[in-house]
């Protein structure tokens, strides 16, 4: 039995393809149930869903009041029958064997705890902002070696992956979603797996298509939240996960404190200007690589920074609120 959980929130625009790619799969509808679990949406996403449950009983409409994601998977998980657990995004379409391959991987490979696919990040318009955050979220220089992001050659041992697949026990072994955590709660619960001598597994040849935001304010929004829980993670979990997470950190201290340090020490004055020239062309480098177009690489140059000062920026506010016990409240940017 699987169990397909959805966290959702105000998703006209995305929840009946997201619906379809799920009808679509070639998985046995008898041995499966779809758990949309809505924060209490105000748009049309509830009648949309009403729609569909006339014709498919075993898709189930519930309420997570509290809106966040873990909380969502958390009445999921509850409310689910499944030996599986299959934890979905709504802005994503997933191709026809993604369920059945992720179960079948889920149980053929050694110690898997969670397996997951590679996303390939598409531009929600054809707008010159969409694109580029499309490209960036897709690059190794915005995403570090992430490699659900970049992608993989082989089947590999990673630290997180999305919309993952579980056996049902590891959460009885690890515990559910962190519902303090509006944002990494998939790291932290991979991080916890891990720990408990788990395995996360990434399956490249599944490839799922996800639509990133359509706005830098967006997206400096999403990643600045990212930035701001990820030391809470690494609080939770005793130790940081990944090393990739401190490179924007580094980044957002060295572009601010730099010109300061450099009126008492001048030779300084150069190497920041270095650091500032190396970053901005490795920035121009792999915007070359998606498009010849100098607006196109303009822009995308911007969102690289916006991302990598998000994450940063956040990080720090992060660490501030750790360190004077402010509450770590943010609005969800969906």
């Amino acid at each position: 039995m699987l169990s397909v959980i959805v966290p959702i929130y105000n998703e006209e625009k995305y929840i009946a393809k997201c619906i379809d790619s799920i009808l679509e799969q070639d998985y046995p509808k008898d041995d499966m149930e779809l758990l949309l679990c809505d924060g209490m949406s105000k748009d049309r996403t509830r009648e949309i869903i009403a729609e569909y449950q006339k014709k498919y009983p075993w898709i189930q409409l519930l309420d997570n009041p509290d809106r966040i994601a873990p909380c969502a998977m958390n009445v999921g998980i509850k409310a689910s029958k499944g030996d599986v657990i299959m934890r979905l995004d709504a802005h994503v379409c997933y191709p026809t064997n993604y369920f059945s391959m992720l179960v079948r991987k889920l149980n053929e490979l050694h110690g898997a705890e969670n397996v997951g696919a590679v996303c390939n990040t598409l531009p929600v318009n054809d707008t010159l902002t969409a694109q580029s955050i499309a490209a960036v979220l897709s690059s190794s220089f915005g995403m570090g070696n992430s490699h659900f992001r970049v992608g993989a050659d082989k089947e590999m041992e990673v630290d997180t992956v999305p919309f993952g697949c579980f056996h049902r026990s590891v959460f009885d072994k690890v515990g559910l979603y962190d519902e303090e955590l509006v944002r990494n709660q998939d790291d932290e619960l991979n991080a916890r797996i891990i720990k408990a001598g788990g395995k996360i597994y990434l399956i490249p040849q599944l490839v799922c298509e996800y639509y990133a935001r359509d706005t830098a304010k967006k997206v400096y929004k999403m990643f600045y939240q990212y930035g701001v829980f990820k030391p809470l993670v690494n609080k939770k979990l005793g130790s940081p996960a990944t090393v990739r997470q401190f490179f924007p950190l580094f980044f957002v201290m060295g572009l601010l404190t730099g010109p300061i340090v450099s009126l008492f020490l001048p030779v300084l004055w150069w190497i920041y200007l270095a650091v500032i020239l190396l970053w901005l062309l490795c920035a121009t480098y792999f915007s070359l690589k998606d498009s010849k177009s100098p607006r196109r690489i303009l822009m995308q140059n911007w969102i690289y920074f916006v991302v990598h000062f998000g994450y940063g920026w956040g990080y720090i506010v992060g660490i501030y609120k750790l360190l004077f016990h402010r509450p770590f409240v943010a609005q969800v940017n969906r």
